[in-house]
């Protein structure tokens, strides 16, 4: 995504830790950060470009048709994935094609930005954790946190005055690279086995962003008046305690 390294360099400043192997660079990939904010996808392109991937993100179709930004995504050899069952047929076939030749794809597992109080990660789908099992592609965990801070989650007024004001406030951009999920004993079809998968990702996800909000545990510092939240707390782990046994 080459059109996002300017705009991350201009409204925060990206660190990047962890990283990927080179041996596991060579083959296919699926990259699952958490989703914090509207900005986060050119963030999370630009810190695999830095360790050494290829950015490919499977992103709906609301996404891609949006003014500025969805151009931008198409461009750049995102894959559209739209609901409905014929749809996402066809987004699974071009996943296959891309996995096949090496993709380095990144998939939010939750779907959406996090509705948790909290911001922490939510459980998500399976679909993820499917793809995962039937193609035997190693799960790259990335945690993020700060990119919520560039843009507001909605209203017009609001998102271009964060936006505006973010050079000014300069956010820190923290997006850390764990290591691979384990999947081991789990395979795709069988009863169960996907769930678990899912939690074990969301769990990896989590453990690595404790590190990055450590001061900001319960709640985010950064107050976004138009990201919807949820009465109860919506994380797959809320607090970002993970238990020693997973569900």
């Amino acid at each position: 995504m080459r059109y996002g390294w300017p705009l991350v360099s201009v409204f925060g400043s990206l660190r990047v830790t962890g990283g990927v192997s080179e041996q596991l660079r060579r083959g296919p990939l699926l990259i699952a950060p958490n989703h914090i904010g509207n900005f986060d996808t050119f963030v999370i392109a630009i810190a695999m470009a830095r360790i050494g991937l290829r950015a490919r993100f499977l992103i709906t179709g609301g996404i891609m048709d949006a003014p500025v930004v969805g151009p931008l995504l198409d461009r750049s050899g995102n894959l559209r994935v739209n609901r409905g069952k014929v749809d996402a047929m066809r987004s699974m076939q071009l996943v296959d094609i891309a996995l096949q030749h090496g993709a380095h794809l990144c998939i939010y597992q939750e779907g959406r930005v996090s509705l948790d109080p909290g911001l922490w990660p939510e459980r998500g789908k399976t679909g993820l954790a499917r793809i995962a099992l039937d193609h035997d592609v190693p799960v790259i965990p990335v945690a993020q946190w700060g990119a919520h801070e560039v843009t507001k989650y909605e209203d017009l007024r609001a998102m271009l005055t964060s936006t505006a004001t973010s050079p000014l406030r300069r956010p820190k951009l923290q997006v850390h690279f764990g290591e691979p999920v384990d999947l081991s004993g789990l395979q795709n079809g069988r009863p169960g086995d996907a769930i678990k998968a899912r939690n074990r990702i969301a769990a990896a996800i989590t453990r690595d962003l404790v590190p990055l909000r450590q001061d900001e545990l319960e709640r985010p510092r950064f107050r976004d008046e138009t990201r919807p939240i949820a009465d109860r707390p919506t994380a797959a782990f809320p607090g970002g305690v993970v238990p020693d046994v997973l569900p």
